[in-house]
């Protein structure tokens, strides 16, 4: 389920808001400059969608975020549980770990869910924004925000992605970060679940 938490930069045990409710979720967001939606497919998608069939699915939306944005290119990003891959817990674990840390990018960094789940963290004004983002989802986080990303223990999402530029984004990581020190995505949901 779609959720904010709202922490202090000292206190990561500290919640100054935790909420589901969509309207507030969208204020908080906007305030500091942070686009959040929530759209429909306009036809049901089968589980194993190729790229072309959830982009036809989401296609106005696609179009009008292009546009507003000047996004030049868009895909499809897919990471899923192999049990039939042995390399599978590696690649889940390198996929993972690869944007734990504070970083930002020179270009905003635009993703709409499809299915699946995954948690933005944004670290601005003395506070940590983490949104959870699942289907039906799209954040758009404005070029030299600095956040990190956790897709959890098990990744296992469907994402567009939206891009200004052909060679899309780079990570420019910080030399020292908070991340370790806020809860998980897995820890996020739990707290969120016994909340509700």
């Amino acid at each position: 389920m779609t959720h904010l938490s709202v922490m202090p930069d000292d206190e990561p045990e500290r919640v100054l808001l935790h909420t589901g409710a969509a309207e507030r979720i969208r204020e908080e967001l906007g305030a500091i400059g942070v686009r959040f939606e929530q759209w429909q497919a306009t036809r049901p998608l089968p589980n194993a969608a190729d790229s072309d069939t959830v982009l036809g699915a989401y296609r106005p939306d696609v179009d009008r975020i292009c546009e507003e944005g000047g996004y030049r290119l868009v895909d499809v990003a897919r990471l899923r549980p192999d049990p039939e891959d042995p390399q599978w817990p590696e690649k889940a674990r390198a996929a993972r770990t690869k944007f734990l840390d504070e970083h930002f990018h020179t270009e905003d960094e635009v993703r709409f869910f499809v299915d699946g789940s995954g948690c933005f963290y944004l670290h601005l004004n003395q506070r940590v924004y983490a949104m959870v983002c699942t289907a039906g989802d799209l954040i758009s986080v404005p070029a030299n925000t600095v956040h990190w990303f956790d897709m959890g223990s098990t990744p296992d999402f469907t994402a567009i992605r939206f891009f200004q530029e052909e060679d899309g984004w780079v990570g420019n990581f910080l030399p020292t970060s908070i991340a370790h020190r806020f809860p998980t995505l897995d820890d996020l949901n739990s707290a969120f679940e016994a909340l509700t």
